[in-house]
């Protein structure tokens, strides 16, 4: 990218083809040098007129069409296309068109807001004119204002000559009489009004006067009588409304005093501000010097336009009030430094026209668009086709003042542009410290590259920033896999050695600083360019009509330019390698500051690793010091591709008072090009050494002075080239891309001789659970433990998603910086402790670690910045993988599955795992044998954890409630039906009192407490039987007895132990927990022990529990001493639970149809009453459940329901109680997401349109973004926030007593969505489609987190809206299974 000053021969000699040509429309034309006319001002940036080519630049009557034809040649027979600016903020304060439509720009009639300060603008004029005029001179103040005392009495004069005569605060304030007259004569009507709040008592609203007259402004009569008038009274005597006018009088002389000290204060900072001006522009030696105050050089900028003769200031004033005049007073152009770029200078609201904060641009008129074309249709019209010409001719646009122009304006003008031109090319310059607001302008307009000028670095800090954000990659960037996250991005880049629009002279910088800046530019990865002024070193600031000199290859004198004028020569050398970087695939950047003014950028290919280091030194404070550090490079230097320093033989030059002088500078560079490094110049020494575990090559520099590059092309060592080709070779099997740079290796380890995935194939599901997951409380059961970063934390797993999770963070930002990167390069403390974990395990897991050695051999003898991202892709296709591998022993559902079933069938990898430490009971040795399954030669099966970190190791990993309301999606319908039937036959084992145990530890330490347990146990081995291909058959399979009762052997087929539960329950079930307290639940009361659990005979209910403990899934027992609710449970849920219930009936029903096929000996249960014997078949249980179900858990909309026993407590009607019969009654009553479970597992209980209105009910009330809230917002004990460290005095809260009270679970939400798919399809196709896409859409939630979990995981719970809670298990067994139970439903 360049100017279009560039000449075509010159373009030719500096490699400028196949770049862009910038036609700003500068040309060798002495008067003027843009395309569209310009203004008599000679602004570069003030147009006269948009629509027509300059007749200057074309004056033999050329038109906008053969502009396009020569832009069209140069395109086609130079390969260049050419870019020009455009500007929509401004128009020249000259241009015809905004005189004949003035309505187009910011005048005293569509803006009156402008009025106080066009005021304060022309007395400061008058000002001006008066101190040119010698008025002040004995007052201190002569027209050549030239020191300290000079502003000092100026300050004096503007205040008591300008600020104070204006009475600016008269524009703001209110007159006091007419607006108390109006209050009174309100208050005379009988006006009154009803105080809405107290704070309404300070509030006096005032009524911004829309003409911005003095004393315009009003009072909003409402606030008045709200704040003044007395409320208590019905009717006001004539001493009350004096009273109440006489307090409204005082608040407005308060308020007027108030925004008099307010105008003041502001006048004071305008006055600084004017001062600070002055003082740049006359009196600092490093200012402008404009010398003395005249007519043509005013004290300070004029704000406004003044389109008439001069007259007095009186005159002016009356003016302002002639609309037919005041319409052609127009607002200037201009920007504040440090404003809010989105906020427009000069609507209402701003301020900065009035108290003079702006820097103007006074050869401009700031246009003035609105918020739609109907606004403004002259100028959005005109702008229109303004754009709409640039488009048709060139290739793409600058856009000028990108800041100042409203932001939607700028999008209709780039939508008429790509109408025409769809692949426009768009730049803009955007003078911004914050991406953020940078990114709101790319990602709206559409920027195609920002363009970024090397000056404006204000330090190297913030320059090698820059370079690394323009870089496309970092040097040893990783291997990004095809289908990557969406990440935020820097803009693409235009990085310039100077922007056409920085005219800072040359003697502001240091000629040495050029070249190194220019072989800065040319190593970025982005698009580069400069100007012709800053390459041939022109010596001064340029004025508007600069004439350039013509290029001459054989000049022998500087008048002329050829490739020995100022830095062409090298630029030619810079240009050629950075095309040739690019195109050879050099995309990875690296930038290191190796002292005080030297800096080394590397461009790195990562598919022949071969490098290009540019080193380069700037001028600093002590330009003759001649140490540089020493250079290490990793690998071998193969050539100098370029070395040049520049060379000063005459920095005086005879015309500098000239400022359009047209001879270049007598600097020039001295270079050389591919040289071996024993004929470089600068090179004092090179050697191979070893640093950090990598060779690389010291280069000592000498004689490299300020203004001097050298550039060097590097290659890997042989050894290292060949183990990184051999380790290429490797990782082919996992993707194509690495077939380029790879070779064969002749010694190759047999291990490898073999495919991973060969190796992957002999492993089982729970060989899986090792390679790839196992938390840090599971690997040190095993005498280990996760591996720890220094300087950051230990992994989530020993296995493969240990790293994956972190790799998946670290990859799509190349974040090489990161602790665990930085680990690798440092050692290989990782690698070994991958393989040596691996190694110990035996059996196929070892012959893993074995592979994963002998590959890990070639990765720890490559240089150390390319190990975080071969090690990357060694860790991805090895996991890839081995995830293809685990895919294959699943179901037909989860290998066809989307990539979300996918994700959560690895759960059930993640949480069955096989461990002495926790081993369940042994099966019974009739069982058929688990080795299939385990690898292990005994039967102890695999254990389903509940949940990640806190429920996965010792006696806390196995609870019966979690492991089988997460059996069906974990196991049954990802295939893993071994699995399955051995951790039922296990639970079957250990039955006592005809209940399983809540927590299972080895059997001798389980703990009977739970009352569900045993329902979510018999409902898996239905679903069991009917998933399974002959799973009927489960029923037969023997179970070795750990407390058979008295009247049972020790070895039972599963269907005795069945019918035991189910004749424990009929009978009744009374016993006190043994070893229970302290050990496991240290905060119950004795009382607590106490276990019931029975079937109420009349309703065929099952009940049970008490007031003192919670035997259901919500099992929050208090905690706190402090709030007095420690040994309280939180949700005791006695009597009659509606989950419960709905278990009770799937499990009868399917006994009954058992019984009818032949398939369970018992048609019923017996009870025994006083030496009595009663029957009850389980058609009769059936019947009794079915026919009390919905006269006792409906809430019906009939206040006079005689069924209902508590209609006091019924607050939400249409829905099921949660339970019946509690201790509490209150607690029957709340509305929480059990019952869609009921509905699930028994929907014969629920009538369509009772169900669908509480399934209705639920949504609205308990439906959160993950999970559903467990108990009613509109409850009064509702607290979304689950804390279990908070300890208060709040009895609700404290210690987590909340924990089952609002906090949103996720594992209900997969019965939710279930009974709402089931329902709807009954409703009807349309329903049924319209839930369908609800469940869809909640479900891509629990992808997007599932995505993003380090865990990869869905958690037990969130905080109110789905907020994370630090409490929760990251990943919970039951969440991911009934997850994947709706996917597989769907």
């Amino acid at each position: 990218m360049t100017s279009c000053h560039w000449t075509a021969s010159a373009a030719k000699h500096t490699k400028l083809r196949s770049l862009a040509l910038w036609t700003n429309g500068w040309t060798g034309s002495r008067s003027q040098r843009r395309l569209t006319v310009l203004s008599v001002s000679g602004g570069g940036y003030s147009i006269v007129d948009q629509l027509e080519l300059n007749p200057d630049f074309s004056p033999d009557g050329k038109t906008w069409t053969h502009v396009g034809d020569l832009v069209e040649t140069l395109r086609r027979d130079w390969n260049m296309i050419c870019i020009t600016d455009v500007i929509y903020n401004n128009t020249a304060v000259d241009s015809e068109w905004i005189h004949l439509h003035p309505e187009c720009g910011y005048n005293l009639v569509n803006s009156p807001h402008l009025k106080p300060a066009w005021l304060l603008d022309r007395a400061l004029w008058h000002l001006s004119c008066e101190v040119a005029d010698g008025k002040y001179t004995e007052a201190g103040v002569p027209a050549l204002i030239q020191d300290e005392h000079h502003v000092n009495a100026l300050r004096c004069i503007l205040w008591q000559q300008v600020f104070s005569r204006l009475r600016l605060w008269e524009f703001l304030q209110v007159s006091v009489d007419p607006a108390v007259e109006q209050f009174r004569q309100l208050l005379q009507d009988g006006s009154s009004r009803v105080r809405s709040s107290p704070e309404c008592k300070t509030q006096l609203n005032l009524v911004q006067n829309p003409q911005h007259q003095r004393f315009g402004n009003t009072v909003d009569m409402d606030s008045a009588l709200d704040v003044f008038s007395p409320h208590s009274k019905n009717s006001m005597s004539p001493t009350d409304i004096q009273d109440c006018c006489t307090s409204f009088r005082g608040r407005l002389e308060e308020l007027n005093s108030e925004l008099y000290k307010e105008t003041t204060n502001r006048s004071e900072q305008a006055i600084e501000s004017i001062l600070r001006s002055v003082i740049h522009d006359r009196v600092a030696d490093d200012g402008t010097k404009l010398g003395p105050v005249t007519r043509t050089r005013p004290l300070c900028p004029r704000y406004f336009t003044f389109p008439f003769e001069e007259m007095t200031f009186d005159e002016e004033m009356e003016l302002m009030e002639k609309k037919d005049k005041a319409r052609y007073i127009l607002a200037h152009d201009g920007f504040v430094e440090g404003n809010d770029v989105q906020r427009n200078l000069a609507e209402p609201g701003s301020e900065v026209y009035l108290w003079r904060k702006l820097v103007c641009h006074n050869s401009t008129v700031k246009l003035r668009y609105g918020e739609k074309p109907e606004d403004c249709p002259f100028l959005w019209t005109r702008m229109k086709t303004y754009t709409e010409i640039i488009a048709t001719v060139f290739s793409g646009l600058c856009l000028v003042n990108c800041l100042s122009t409203p932001v939607h304006v700028a999008e209709a003008m780039l939508a008429a542009a790509r109408a025409i031109k769809p692949n426009l090319y768009v730049i803009a310059e955007l003078f911004t410290s914050s991406q953020l607001i940078e990114n709101v302008f790319v990602n709206r307009l559409g920027i195609t590259s920002l363009m970024r000028d090397r000056v404006l670095a204000a330090d190297s800090e913030k320059e090698q920033c820059w370079l690394s954000w323009f870089g496309r990659e970092p040097v040893g960037a990783f291997f990004q896999p095809n289908l990557q996250p969406l990440i935020p991005a820097v803009a693409h880049t235009m990085f310039m050695d100077v922007s056409p629009r920085n005219h800072r002279p040359i003697q502001e910088d240091s000629v040495y600083n050029f070249l190194p800046n220019a072989a800065l530019a040319s190593m970025a990865c982005c698009a580069t360019g400069s100007s012709r002024r800053h390459d041939v070193l022109l010596p001064h600031q340029l004025s508007e009509d600069h004439l350039y000199t013509c290029w001459n290859s054989d000049a022998q004198t500087h008048e002329q330019i050829n490739l020995q004028t100022g830095i062409l020569a090298a630029k030619l050398a810079l240009n050629t390698l950075h095309q040739e970087l690019a195109v050879k695939g050099f995309s990875q950047v690296y930038v290191e500051q190796l002292a005080d003014g030297v800096m080394a950028v590397s461009r790195h290919c990562p598919s022949t690793q071969q490098s290009v280091v540019a080193v380069l030194r700037r001028p600093l404070n002590n330009p003759d010091t001649d140490h540089v550090p020493s250079l290490f490079i990793p690998g071998q230097v193969m050539e100098v591709l370029v070395e040049a320093r520049t060379i000063v033989s005459n920095t005086n030059s005879e015309d500098d008072d000239d400022k359009n002088v047209r001879v270049p500078s007598a600097s020039t560079v001295e270079i050389k090009e591919h040289i071996q490094l024993k004929d470089s110049e600068m090179v004092k020494r090179a050697d191979m050494v070893s640093k950090h575990n990598t060779v690389v090559q010291e280069i000592v520099l000498d004689k490299f002075t300020p203004g001097c590059i050298i550039i060097f092309r590097v290659t890997l060592e042989p050894e290292s080239q060949e183990q990184l080709g051999s380790l290429r070779h490797h990782l082919i099997q996992f993707s194509p891309r690495y077939q380029s740079g790879s070779l064969a290796d002749n010694s190759t380890p047999l291990i490898l001789t073999k495919p991973l995935m060969s190796i992957m194939s002999s492993l089982t599901l729970a060989d899986m659970n090792i390679l790839l997951y196992r938390c840090d409380a599971e690997e040190r059961e095993d005498g280990g433990g996760c591996y720890s970063i220094p300087s950051w934390s230990p992994l989530n797993y020993g296995g493969l998603q240990g790293l994956m999770s972190v790799m998946a963070e670290i990859r799509p930002k190349n974040n090489l910086g990161h602790p665990l990167c930085e680990n690798l390069r440092q050692g290989d403390w990782m690698l070994d402790y991958i393989t040596n974990r691996l190694l110990a395990k035996g059996g196929a897991v070892a012959e893993v670690g074995s592979w994963l050695e002998a590959i890990f051999g070639y990765l720890k003898h490559i240089p150390s910045y390319l190990k975080p991202c071969y090690f990357d892709a060694i860790i991805q296709g090895v996991y890839t993988t081995a995830l293809e591998a685990a895919f294959k022993f699943m179901s037909s559902f989860v290998q066809n599955g989307s990539s979300l079933v996918k994700q959560l069938a690895l759960v059930s990898v993640q949480m069955c795992s096989v461990s002495p430490s926790w081993a369940p009971p042994t099966l019974s040795p009739h069982t058929p044998s688990s080795d299939e399954v385990t690898n292990h030669e005994d039967q102890h099966c695999v254990s389903l954890a509940a949940g990640f970190p806190h429920f996965c190791a010792g006696t806390f990993r196995c609870w019966g409630r979690e492991t089988f309301i997460s059996l069906r999606g974990l196991l049954l319908l990802t295939g893993r039906h071994l699995e399955a039937r051995n951790i039922i036959l296990t639970f079957a084992g250990a039955l006592c009192h005809g209940l399983i145990p809540n927590l299972l530890g080895e059997g001798g330490s389980a703990r009977y407490n739970s009352r569900d347990a045993v329902w979510w146990w018999l409902q898996s081995i239905q679903e069991y039987c009917t998933l399974v291909p002959d799973g009927i058959s489960i029923l037969n399979c023997q179970v070795s007895r750990i407390y058979p009762n008295t009247t049972s052997a020790s070895v039972q087929p599963l269907y005795d132990i069945i019918q035991e539960a189910m004749q424990s329950h009929m009978q009744g079930i009374q016993f006190r927990e043994i070893n229970a307290w302290p050990h496991f639940d240290h905060n119950m009361t004795e009382q607590g022990l106490n276990v019931e659990a029975g079937v109420d005979h009349s309703t065929g209910f099952v009940y049970g529990g008490n007031r003192f403990n919670c035997g259901t899934w919500m099992n929050k027992m208090g905690e706190s001493e402090s709030a007095h609710n420690k040994g309280i449970p939180a949700t005791p849920r006695d009597g009659s639970a509606v989950e419960i219930v709905g278990l009770c009936k799937s499990t009868v029903r399917w006994l009954m149809k058992l019984h009818n096929n032949g398939h369970f000996p018992y048609a019923g249960v017996n009870i025994h009453r006083e030496g009595q014997t009663y029957s009850m078949s389980y058609m009769e249980w059936d019947h009794k459940i079915q026919e009390n179900f919905q006269n006792k858990f409906y809430i019906s909309h009939d206040p006079q329901d005689p069924e209902e026993v508590h209609p006091e407590l019924v607050h939400k009607r249409g829905i099921y109680k949660d339970s019946y019969g509690a201790s509490s009654p209150w607690c029957d009553y709340q509305l929480r997401p059990n019952f869609p479970i009921a509905m699930v597992v028994a929907p014969e209980l629920f009538t369509l349109d009772r169900a669908w209105e509480a399934l209705n009910v639920a949504e609205q009330k308990l439906l959160g973004p993950l999970g559903m809230k467990t108990l009613d917002p509109d409850d009064m004990v509702y607290c979304g926030v689950y804390d279990n460290d908070l300890d208060n005095a709040k009895f609700n809260q404290a210690k987590g007593f909340n924990y089952h009270q609002g906090p949103e679970w996720l594992w209900p939400l997969g019965y939710f969505l279930r009974a709402k798919l089931y329902f709807a399809k009954k409703m009807g196709n349309e329903t049924y489609e319209t839930n369908i896409n609800l469940v869809k859409n909640i479900l891509s939630r629990h992808a997007v987190h599932l995505e993003r979990s380090t865990w990869k995981g869905l958690p037990a719970l969130t905080n109110e809206n789905g907020q994370r809670c630090p409490f929760s298990c990251e990943s919970q067994a039951s969440s991911s299974a009934t997850i994947l139970e709706v996917l597989h439903d769907l």
